[in-house]
């Protein structure tokens, strides 16, 4: 399977997750990444994408982090719906770990 029809099946399967724990997702084609958004706090948004890596294919936030292997969609959402309730902030890029 060529690679974008892979990250697509992926994102699509991740996007489906999502909308069943209530959030929104979109699909944005070049390249494939999945907006992503509370209907209830429309401000925030965040978009997530899919990347081959050594050791398969994994979800990743907007700011590079790994957030699940592609072949767990289900803990996926799980981890995306946290940081959409929690309230807890994400973490930047440019503040590393502190």
């Amino acid at each position: 399977m060529p690679r974008e029809h892979t990250r697509t099946y992926f994102l699509g399967k991740l996007a489906r997750e999502l909308e069943l724990r209530g959030l929104e997702a979109s699909l944005r084609p070049d390249p494939p990444s999945l907006k992503v958004r509370d209907p209830d706090a429309a401000l925030f948004t965040e978009t997530v994408d899919c990347v081959a890596m050594a050791d398969g294919w994994f979800y990743r936030w907007s700011w590079g982090d790994v957030v699940e292997s592609a072949e767990e969609p289900a803990l996926a959402a799980d981890r995306i719906v946290k940081v959409f309730t929690t309230g807890e902030p994400r973490p930047h890029p440019a503040l590393g770990d502190a």
